[in-house]
């Protein structure tokens, strides 16, 4: 089990150029860049409701090649929940997914009660489709995981891809949406106090 802390990490993997980054700046930054830069790892981290309480979420970018095995096997480990991204336009890059849910249930064991959502991204890209929705649909039934099609170029399912995510955490109520009734100090005063339950 990782850790509890006032953290809670969600990791996400997937093939070079799949548009994990993408997804992730989409999200936490509202942009998007239509130019691809690998990357290495990266974590963003946003204020979210845990309990009627401050946490953070912290997002871990990881690189879509294989070549950090002990970085990715670190990721899992301390990860509480996963999103597998591949792009609609590339049947390989849905393949070498099955090679990171191997590793994830071989290090975490029993899958049972972990969120995990898989996502097939650039679904705006109709003419490319390599992948249709019900293939996807398909092979996160056999996973036992979420499924959901993304665009994170024009935003398509960004935000409900995350919320969606939190909503399957059974051991503590999150949402992306903090109680807007408190102040941003009350909120700042919270964060420094640590306070996020746990059960």
């Amino acid at each position: 089990m990782p850790e509890q802390s006032n953290d809670y990490r969600v990791v996400v993997f997937g093939a070079g150029g799949v548009g994990k980054s993408s997804l992730v700046l989409r999200f936490i930054r509202g942009t998007f860049r239509e130019s691809y830069i690998p990357t290495i790892e990266d974590t963003y981290r946003q204020v979210i409701s845990c309990n009627k309480n401050i946490c953070t979420l912290q997002i871990t970018d990881t690189t879509g090649s294989h070549q950090f095995p002990a970085m990715q096997r670190l990721n899992i480990s301390k990860g509480h929940a996963f999103i597998m991204v591949y792009s609609v336009t590339s049947r390989q890059s849905l393949e070498e997914l099955k090679a990171i849910f191997d590793v994830i249930k071989e290090v975490k064991g029993d899958l049972e009660g972990i969120p995990q959502m898989l996502v097939g991204n650039k679904c705006d890209e109709s003419e490319a489709r390599e992948v249709d929705s019900q293939q996807g649909q398909e092979q996160a039934r056999r996973w036992g995981c979420g499924f959901m099609e993304t665009s994170a170029k024009t935003n398509y399912n960004v935000k409900e891809l995350f919320q969606e995510l939190l909503n399957m955490e059974k051991r503590r109520s999150m949402s992306l949406h903090l109680d807007s009734k408190k102040t941003r100090s009350q909120f700042r005063k919270e964060k420094l106090k640590g306070k996020c339950i746990v059960m």
